[in-house]
């Protein structure tokens, strides 16, 4: 099920990102990111429709995927 990020509150939203790219093997690629970059990334291409958060009912837990064109 899709959620609209923009009805998260700001901290709920930061969480969910955050645990997204403390996962172990998000790779972003040969460059090195800080925490706060790769945050930044995310909300980046949420704000653009490149990815959406949805919500598994059957695990209770949320993800971000790319949005397919």
């Amino acid at each position: 099920m899709d959620i609209p990020y923009t009805q998260l509150s700001d901290e709920a939203l930061l969480g969910i990102i955050e645990e997204f790219v403390l996962r172990e093997g998000t790779d972003y690629g040969h460059q090195d990111y800080s925490l706060e970059q790769k945050i930044d990334q995310v909300k980046a291409q949420l704000a653009d429709g490149k990815i959406k958060l949805t919500f598994d009912p059957d695990s209770e837990t949320c993800n971000l995927e790319r949005v397919e064109t």
